[in-house]
């Protein structure tokens, strides 16, 4: 973007103070709900093929891959669809004919992906986390509100009716003022809490290594990164935390509005190394008031370690989930994505019949942002609440970063105690890739 750092940071401290708002985005074109429309896809292998099916609906114009190997499937499925390696040059040559694009790269290029669809006016479906970095996150909700583009990100369970049943039923007081919110996953599936490998082996014949790395410091290729292990790595991606927080961490998030801790702090694996996330981690977030809520602790668990039994007795904890403590009762999700919940104690919660739901019941997570692009309706993960949920998400991994206690300035982006963690909340760009 042609603008200062002085001038971003200003632009983003007052986005910050706000309290975020699910945006009506003007729509670029005027087309009917029966009209498809014209989809380019940017990571057609393993996640990306997921997205590919719930959009296949849509007229599919263009598949973009680095991997020909793992793209394979969807070429064959859309043989009319026009194939590239490079989205850069894909969205040059047919930008006329694209009206949105779905991105479900590695954490690392989601950002150049979708910051550069929409400055071309594209509406961007985004796999989750939203981005690798905080400052990524910024100018992923500054560009699109810029753009007006209708945005979307990939935490399906947004679009959950029982998910937005249990953000109603927190939001109506039921449980109290909430003032503890623990969360777990039981990632990370992957290797972390690893070295780099010395070895430098061939790149695959279908793959475009250097395609792969887009904006990330080169190094030599290993399958120690693809496919899938890249989760692992701070070069390309977000670790479990970023992996599943942005579904599990969403119902709390929507609910209570957390946005902008003063602190967070991580405990870590004590084999911890420098390029790869910790095998566990327990990280604890310090939320002020905000608004009419309360300040609210929320603490976050991964790689086997769990919230106290007691915080929810007589709960079989589930592998992700989450607990709200309010003064009047507790909360307990019963899956990652909020699409089931307990009320405790069970028996004072007896006939418990929740409030009527205000928030509308969604055509499905995928349908719904393909509605908002042709005017119907709203996405209501869009990157303006996706991008807060994302900052806030990624925070947890700049206390791991620190290795201390992280005191949080959100209105000047940067720790007041720990400067050295500038290079994750904005990280340097590889020659030839930028926002």
């Amino acid at each position: 973007m042609a603008q200062t750092r002085r001038s971003f940071l200003k632009t983003a401290a007052a986005a910050a103070s706000a309290a975020f708002v699910v945006p009506r985005f003007a729509i670029a074109r005027d087309r009917s709900p029966n009209s498809k429309l014209n989809i380019a896809i940017i990571g057609a292998g393993g996640r990306g093929a997921g997205n590919l099916s719930a959009v296949a609906s849509e007229n599919i114009v263009a598949l973009c891959d680095v991997d020909e190997r793992r793209a394979a499937a969807a070429y064959d499925r859309f043989p009319k669809a026009k194939k590239y390696r490079d989205f850069r040059k894909m969205l040059d040559e047919m930008h006329a004919q694209i009206d949105a694009v779905v991105v479900s790269t590695p954490d690392h290029t989601h950002a150049v992906a979708s910051v550069a669809a929409m400055k071309l006016g594209k509406h961007v479906y985004c796999e989750k986390p939203l981005t690798r970095s905080i400052y990524e996150a910024r100018v992923m909700r500054e560009v699109a509100r810029e753009q007006g583009v209708v945005t979307q990100m990939g935490n399906q369970g947004h679009a959950n009716t029982a998910a937005r049943r249990a953000v109603e039923v927190i939001r109506s007081g039921v449980i109290g003022d909430v003032l503890e919110v623990h969360a777990w996953t039981d990632r990370p599936i992957w290797p972390q809490g690893i070295d780099r490998p010395k070895d430098e082996p061939p790149v695959p014949k279908t793959l475009d290594w250097d395609l792969w790395l887009g904006p990330a410091p080169y190094r030599p290729y290993h399958p120690a990164y693809v496919p899938f292990k890249w989760r692992g790595w701070w070069d390309f991606g977000t670790g479990a935390l970023g992996d599943m927080a942005c579904h599990i961490l969403d119902v709390a998030f929507w609910a209570l509005n957390l946005v902008d801790p003063v602190s967070v702090e991580a405990e870590v694996s004590d084999n911890h190394k420098p390029e790869t996330f910790p095998k566990w981690s327990i990280i604890t977030y310090q939320f002020p008031k905000r608004g009419d809520l309360p300040p609210c602790k929320l603490v976050w668990y991964d790689g086997g370690k769990m919230p106290a039994p007691e915080l929810a007795p007589g709960v079989k904890l589930p592998k992700n989930g989450t607990i709200l403590v309010g003064t009047k009762g507790t909360l307990v999700t019963l899956d990652a994505y909020g699409g089931k919940y307990k009320l405790l104690p069970e028996k004072e919660f007896e006939g418990f019949e929740p409030p009527e739901m205000k928030l509308p019941v969604s055509p499905g997570h995928h349908r719904e942002w393909i509605l908002a692009c042709k005017g119907e309706g709203e996405a209501l993960s869009n990157f303006d609440y996706a991008a807060r949920l994302t900052e806030t998400v990624l925070l947890g991994n700049l206390a791991i970063w620190a290795g201390k206690k992280v005191e949080w300035d959100a209105k000047s982006m940067c720790s007041k105690n720990a400067p050295e963690t500038n290079v994750i909340v904005r990280p340097e760009f590889r020659k030839g890739w930028s926002l």
